[in-house]
């Protein structure tokens, strides 16, 4: 198989700042086999590091919009959107593991018969767990120690965030949770087409932002937000945890199915090419010394 510096190298294909759709999925196919390979104290500590990102740009979420007011209040939901993003630009462009990403790349690495389902499950439980220990240590020693989530104003939004989530019904969580994952994955989809950081930072962005201002539900960031609101005194969790299971379901159907499934299925014809050897020609001699 092909590096993916090789694959965006194919002899005939322009070198662009981006990769066209059937070479994004070649790149994410390696990035899903390459994610299953990590040692588990790699994967544990890159999970807890992408797990704080999520839980830090919902942070930041909270004490922008909690103190708007008049006119911008009404804009809140766009504004904090704008700001969240920084959780996803972090975890991809400095390196982490995230759940939702991964629930994409690893089941699209096992679609191409290149890992097991045992690793994609393995690989998904690692993940799982070190996310919630990054994002439940932001929400305890910065929301609840430092007080940033537990003062007024920011104590009400807070509150009000982890409300909404909890109120909704199993059915309405789930499929809130494939809406979600269904932008994210996009997101970190289009960030492995990217061939810059710039262009990485823009792909990332939008659909990041589109998922927070809808008010879809994204299991790691409810791994800050809910607890945060515990942690004050707020809620069980056992409230937690009946939030967790569906929106955990609906954010591996978003992921898996309607980006890893869909794109596979429209784009695998053009695996052999995507993964054949390329011929390396010696470069001409000029007499340049």
């Amino acid at each position: 198989m092909l590096s993916i510096s090789q694959i965006k190298e194919i002899e005939g294909v322009e070198i662009m700042g981006f990769s066209k759709p059937d070479q994004i999925m070649a790149i994410t196919v390696e990035n899903g086999v390459k994610k299953t390979k990590y040692a588990p104290l790699q994967t544990i500590i890159l999970g807890f590091e992408a797990g704080a990102f999520i839980a830090l740009g919902y942070l930041l979420f909270i004490r922008v919009t909690a103190t708007l007011t008049g006119n911008l209040e009404g804009l809140g939901s766009l504004i904090g959107a704008s700001v969240f993003p920084i959780g996803l630009i972090l975890t991809l462009l400095a390196g982490g593991e995230l759940l939702t990403g991964n629930m994409m790349a690893v089941p699209l690495a096992k679609m191409a018969n290149r890992i097991s389902t045992g690793k994609v499950l393995y690989n998904w439980f690692l993940v799982t767990i070190s996310n919630f220990l990054g994002a439940i240590f932001v929400a305890y020693f910065f929301g609840h120690l430092v007080g940033l989530t537990e003062v007024t104003p920011f104590l009400e939004k807070t509150i009000s965030i982890a409300d909404h989530k909890l109120e909704a019904t199993f059915l309405q969580v789930f499929i809130s949770g494939i809406g979600c994952n269904w932008l994210v994955a996009s997101a970190v989809w289009l960030s492995y087409g990217a061939n810059d950081m710039s262009g990485k930072i823009l792909g990332i962005w939008f659909p990041t932002m589109a998922f927070v201002a809808i008010g879809f539900q994204h299991v790691v960031a409810n791994m800050f937000v809910i607890p945060a609101a515990i942690f004050a005194g707020h809620f069980t969790w056992i409230e937690y945890i009946r939030n967790f299971i569906p929106v955990f379901l609906g954010n591996a159907v978003g992921g898996t199915i309607f980006i890893a499934m869909a794109y596979w299925h429209t784009y695998k014809k053009y695996m052999p090419v995507l993964t054949e050897a390329k011929v390396v020609k010696p470069m001409a001699k000029t007499g340049i010394r």
